[in-house]
């Protein structure tokens, strides 16, 4: 919370310019370059956008099952265009396709699976190893390591397990648009992307290690608060690499996240 005039004020990752038009604030400035946007934030954004347009069309909430994001190109901290459309229409699966445009360029591809719900409780069940609950992980000052407004608005505790293996919980007080009521799986989906800085395998300022993907299964949709993490980062022999998490919350394992690096050491 920023506090101005004796009141206080939530800070926000975007903020809404027209109906598909947004501005990104400073607090999206990205880990490897500050005058560019981190991805994290403008995944959640579509995810928001995609259930936007799901409700101004249907009534059931279908949850956003596999997010499959392409990272296009950079983009700067200014404002974007984002567009929805429905690819394969259905009552009870859709794919919806939203892209997100920076000065006339995409710069960001989601295409979502959205699928209906069924009562399955008493088949509910995982054998995902469960992780260190955020009150027995230790505090980690992520902004010594990863530089940038989106690191700094994330709170992380993190138990390093080995190079490239930890496992990490995340929150963050920064919402992911002004005045709009965001679900709490959009906002969790603004998070995901943070995966890649939680294991480190090699030294940032030594190597880089972008991810140009971003794909995500959810068998449970998040409930809001922490964000668990249990990384992997494996590094190939040509300049390869792959980050790969098992998500949880707070009632255990919802789904995985899976993103692949292009390895380069730092000149």
């Amino acid at each position: 919370m920023a506090r101005v005039g004796g009141h206080h004020r939530r800070v926000h990752y975007f903020e809404r310019l027209g109906e598909s038009r947004f501005a990104a604030t400073e607090h999206t400035q990205g880990a490897w370059n500050r005058a560019e946007q981190h991805i994290a934030p403008s995944l959640g954004l579509l995810a928001h956008a995609v259930e936007q347009d799901r409700d101004r069309r249907r009534d059931d909430r279908l949850p956003l099952t596999r997010l499959s994001y392409d990272i296009l190109g950079t983009v700067p901290i200014a404002a974007v265009e984002v567009d929805v459309q429905v690819r394969r229409p259905g009552r009870s699966i859709e794919l919806v396709e939203a892209t997100m445009s920076h000065a006339g360029r995409a710069v960001l591809v989601l295409r979502v699976w959205l699928m209906q719900r069924f009562g399955t409780e008493q088949l509910a069940g995982s054998s995902f190893a469960p992780i260190p609950s955020p009150e027995d992980t230790p505090a980690w000052d992520m902004s010594a390591l990863w530089r940038g407004g989106f690191i700094a608005s994330a709170d992380v505790r993190r138990r390093e397990v080995g190079p490239g293996r930890a496992t990490a919980w995340v929150r963050t007080n920064v919402g992911l648009l002004a005045g709009e009521t965001v679900s709490p799986a959009a906002a969790a989906i603004g998070l995901l992307d943070i995966g890649n800085g939680l294991a480190v395998r090699a030294d940032p300022a030594q190597v880089a290690f972008p991810n140009i993907d971003l794909t995500a299964h959810l068998f449970s949709e998040p409930r809001g608060g922490w964000l668990g993490f249990d990384t992997t980062v494996s590094f190939g022999a040509d300049g390869l690499g792959l980050t790969h998490s098992v998500i949880h919350d707070e009632t255990g394992p919802i789904g995985s996240s899976s993103q692949m690096l292009t390895v380069r050491p730092v000149a």
